[in-house]
């Protein structure tokens, strides 16, 4: 069964932009949400995830925080 992935960032963030210069160079593509211009995908990311860190991933519904985290998880692929 395919794992949904969606991706909560903020355009300005420097660490949003390493994990999306990653996945450009990757070709990976995912749902984003930008909670600096979607405030129902801020209220979502503090009521799933309990705070509004980002970048963060989740992973059928599972908050994944921190680049090196979220890049490493990536680097493994979909399947996992």
């Amino acid at each position: 069964m395919a794992r949904r992935y969606e991706l909560f960032i903020m355009p300005a963030c420097p660490y949003c932009q390493k994990v999306l210069r990653f996945m450009e160079r990757c070709s990976i593509e995912m749902p984003l949400r930008d909670i600096t211009c979607d405030p129902d995908a801020r209220e979502e990311l503090v009521r799933a995830g309990g705070k509004p860190q980002v970048p963060c991933l989740f992973i059928d519904g599972v908050p994944l925080y921190e680049s090196d985290d979220i890049i490493a998880r990536l680097s493994k692929g979909f399947e996992n």
